[in-house]
C-alpha cells in the first residue's frame, strides 16, 4: 500500500463530503486506502458518508470526542500505507497535489514529512503554510508582532523549502519516520499536536519540507473559535508543548513565556465575554449589504443554482464563462463538476482577496464558502 490517508470529522459532514470527492479525483490509480474518524458527530455524518462513499471509505464512528490526536491514532492503527497524510475534512485538495507531495518524498529519503501551500477561502496563501518552531525566542517575537520567522517568510512560495512545523491540515509523513518518533501526542486535546509532531520528526533526524502543492483550507470550519472552550484548549495546548519541550530552561527565561501566554488567553476570555455581552444588550453591528453571489459553471448547474438563489433570497448572477464575469462579487461559486479542482485554486489564486471561494456541485447539490451551506 502506497498511501493511507485520515480524515478526523466533527460535524462538518458537506466539507467532509467535497474533501472526500477532491480526495478520491486526487489518488485515482495510486494504491490508496482513506480512513474518516468521526468524533461523535450529531449531524448525521456517519449515516450520510456510509450512503454516499460506501466501502470506498473505512469510517470508524467513535461514540464519544476522542479529540484531533487520539482519533488520528485510531486509524493510524490500521493504515497499512508507506505514506501516512492527515487531511482537515474542510479542505478540498487540488488534483495534482497528492502526488507532487508523494513524488518529493520519494526523491527525498531524509524528508520525513512535507507540508503544501493552502490558500484561504479567499484564494489568498494562508502563511502557517510555512512556520518555524515556536522556540521561547520565536514566540516572544510572534507575541510582539514580529512573525517573519515564525511564518518563514524568507523563503519562496513556489519552490520547496525545508520548514520546520508542517500544518496538521495536510500533513504527508513517512511511516517509518512516525514509527520511530512516535504518534501524535493524546496530551494535546486539538491544536499544537501537528507542531509537537513535527519537532519529534526533526528530532529523529529527518526533514519537514513544504512543496508548492495547493490545497483549500475553510480554517476550523468544526470550530466556534469565540467560544470559551476554543480559547482554553488552544492556550493549553501552548502551555504542553512549552512544558514538554522547555521545561529544562531555567525560571527566568521561562516566566516570561508562561505569563504571556497566559496574558494571551486572558485577554483573548475577555474579548470573547465583550462580544457576548454587547450581542446580549442588543448592541449589534450595522448589518452590512448582502453578498453577490456570481455562478460559473454548465446550464445545468445554473439553472440548479437559479432555483437554489430563488429559494434562499440570494442576490445572483450567472455566467457560462468565467471570462464573462466583469463586476466585482463577494462570493465566485465554481462548478466542481465542469472545473477541476487545481482550476479552481489556479483561478482564485490570480485574484487573492477579491472574493470568497464558492463550490457547487450537481452530484450533491449543495452551495458551500468559508462560512456558510445552502441546500
Amino acid at each position: 500500500m502506497e498511501l493511507s490517508i485520515v480524515i478526523v470529522s466533527y460535524n462538518v459532514r458537506y466539507y467532509l463530503e467535497q474533501c472526500l470527492v477532491s480526495v478520491f479525483r486526487a489518488t485515482e490509480g495510486l494504491d490508496c486506502e482513506v480512513f474518516v474518524v468521526d468524533n461523535h458527530s450529531r449531524d448525521d455524518s456517519v449515516e450520510y458518508i456510509r450512503e454516499r462513499f460506501g466501502e470506498r471509505v473505512h469510517l470508524i464512528a467513535s461514540n464519544h470526542n476522542l479529540g484531533f490526536a487520539r482519533a488520528n491514532n485510531k486509524a493510524i492503527a490500521k493504515a497499512q500505507g508507506k505514506y501516512v497524510l492527515l487531511l482537515n475534512p474542510d479542505t478540498f485538495v487540488g488534483e495534482s497535489s497528492i502526488r507532487q507531495a508523494l513524488q518529493f518524498m520519494e526523491s527525498h529519503e531524509q524528508a520525513g514529512g512535507v507540508g503544501v501551500r493552502m490558500h484561504n477561502a479567499d484564494g489568498s496563501v494562508a502563511r502557517e503554510s510555512r512556520r518555524g518552531l515556536p522556540t521561547p525566542l520565536v514566540s516572544l517575537g510572534k507575541m510582539l508582532g514580529f512573525s517573519n520567522r515564525y511564518y518563514m517568510s524568507h523563503l519562496s512560495w513556489n519552490e520547496p523549502g525545508r520548514i520546520e512545523v508542517i500544518s496538521g491540515a495536510f500533513c504527508l509523513l513517512r511511516r517509518d519516520a512516525l514509527n520511530k518518533v512516535g504518534w501524535l501526542d493524546e496530551d494535546f486535546f486539538m491544536y499544537g499536536e501537528d507542531i509537537d509532531l513535527s519537532y519529534r520528526v526533526l528530532k529523529g533526524g529527518y526533514e519537514n519540507w513544504y512543496v508548492p502543492a495547493s490545497i483549500l483550507h475553510y480554517k476550523g470550519e468544526s470550530t466556534q473559535k469565540s467560544s470559551f472552550r476554543y480559547v482554553h484548549v488552544f492556550y493549553q495546548a501552548m502551555l504542553i508543548f512549552f512544558r514538554k519541550h522547555y521545561s529544562h530552561l531555567s525560571f527566568l527565561v521561562s516566566l516570561p513565556i508562561k505569563l504571556a501566554i497566559y496574558t494571551r488567553a486572558a485577554i483573548a476570555l475577555a474579548q470573547t465575554q465583550y462580544w457576548r455581552m454587547r450581542t446580549s444588550l442588543g448592541f449589534i453591528s450595522k448589518p452590512q449589504h448582502s453578498p453577490l453571489y456570481c455562478f460559473v459553471g454548465s446550464h445545468e448547474m445554473l439553472e440548479e443554482c437559479r432555483l437554489l438563489a430563488e429559494r434562499t433570497g440570494l442576490d445572483a448572477r450567472y455566467y457560462s464563462d468565467r471570462s464573462q464575469l466583469k463586476e466585482a462579487c463577494d462570493v465566485l461559486v465554481y462548478d466542481t463538476d465542469s472545473w477541476t479542482f487545481d482550476q479552481v485554486l489556479d483561478d482564485a489564486s490570480r485574484h487573492p482577496g477579491a472574493y470568497r471561494i464558492g463550490t457547487y456541485s450537481c452530484k450533491s447539490k449543495v452551495l458551500i464558502t468559508s462560512n456558510d451551506v445552502v441546500l
